[in-house]
């Protein structure tokens, strides 16, 4: 069965999209959860409606999923404009920091990407329409509520979105096995949108072609690869130490 957009599950994800001003229109509340005050507060104040539930009926709605005593329902999958992720670093005085994912499909690294691109200070996040995870009850858990207050762009096609940042004097790096040293490679000197790849592909052709830079992280043991969100942590607070100094 498909994961419901409009759904999040979990006290976390809630707790930050209710804190956040995402639009909530129900929330329901396991009659037997302890500690859940703050988020039926929260909803009150932000004219949800609250209702409670015995655990049986909150574990169907959320179909397998941990739903911690809390589930609510609202505009979950919202997205944003490349030209409103650009204007948030306009409207800081900074410089731009993007992620871009190309075709991420396991919802879970998704989340966790965005998780740490938000308390990395990055500006948003890059999706395509097409082959990659989308704001799923999945990834708005797995953000930890991050999703919330992280805005997300689902573009059409990454390759114009890549043009249309270059356009705008941002330094497109791609990760990639073949690049540079991520320590030897310069985060600070302009905007910044690093590129994760999928996880079992990397990059396509067409947006390895665009980065202006490749970097790559060094694989010291037996094994040749990092799962996504970790090496896209890396990656981040590398652009984090840099440009801190």
């Amino acid at each position: 069965m498909p994961e419901n957009e409009n759904m999040m599950i979990g006290r976390n994800p809630v707790r930050e999209a209710l804190r956040s001003g995402t639009p909530i229109d129900t929330v329901y509340i396991s009659q037997s959860a302890g500690g859940l005050g703050e988020i039926v507060a929260l909803a009150k104040e932000h004219g949800a409606v609250v209702k409670t539930v015995n655990d049986q009926k909150l574990s169907q709605m959320a179909q397998g999923g941990a739903h911690q005593g809390v589930i609510a329902f609202g505009a979950v999958a919202s997205y944003v404009s490349l030209e409103d992720l650009l204007e948030v670093s306009r409207s800081k005085g900074t410089k731009p920091f993007l992620i871009i994912c190309d075709e991420i499909e396991d919802p879970h690294n998704l989340g966790a990407i965005i998780r740490t691109a938000e308390t990395a200070g990055a500006d948003g996040v890059i999706i395509p329409k097409r082959r990659s995870a989308m704001l799923t009850p999945t990834v708005y858990k797995t953000s930890a509520g991050a999703a919330s207050w992280l805005p997300v762009a689902r573009v059409p096609n990454l390759g114009a979105a890549i043009d249309k940042l270059k356009s705008e004097g941002v330094w497109v790096y791609g990760t990639d096995m073949n690049g540079s040293l991520y320590t030897q490679t310069r985060f600070d000197d302009g905007g910044v949108a690093l590129v994760i790849g999928s996880e079992g592909n990397g990059m396509s052709r067409l947006v390895r072609e665009k980065c202006d830079f490749l970097v790559k992280l060094p694989m010291m043991g037996k094994i040749t690869s990092l799962n996504a969100s970790v090496a896209a942590g890396i990656f981040m607070y590398e652009v984090v130490r840099q440009r801190s100094k």
